[in-house]
């Protein structure tokens, strides 16, 4: 079974930098499309960014120039490095990516469970 695990949340002051970690475990033929939606309390979700397996990646307008999506293919994992945080950043923060399990199978999307950002003073 496939689960995927983030890390890197917690409480950062205005300004200031974190990196997120989705590390997809068990046995997996290949990691396509990966991406970052977050959600915060009184919002709709939103989705934060995405990269394609050719590491071609797109932004929401609210992050773009602040967040940096990357991935590393050999490792399963996937990152979301979010400088100059502002408060409005403030969310539940959740991976998903869509994965071929063997090379016979179909794609399937799986999900974190998600890793709280907080950006406060």
């Amino acid at each position: 079974q496939v689960q995927l695990v983030e890390s890197g949340g917690g409480l950062v002051q205005p300004g200031g930098s974190l990196r997120l970690s989705c590390v997809a475990s068990g046995s997996i033929f290949r990691m396509y499309r990966m991406g970052w939606y977050r959600k915060a309390p009184g919002k709709e979700r939103e989705l934060v960014a995405v990269i394609n397996s050719d590491s071609i990646t797109n932004y929401a307008d609210s992050v773009k120039g602040r967040f940096t999506i990357s991935r590393d293919n050999a490792k399963n994992t996937g990152y979301l490095q979010m400088n100059s945080l502002k408060p409005e950043d403030t969310a539940v923060y959740y991976c998903y990516a869509n994965i071929r399990l063997q090379f016979w199978s179909h794609n399937s999307e799986y999900w974190g469970q998600g890793t709280q950002v907080t950006v406060s003073s």
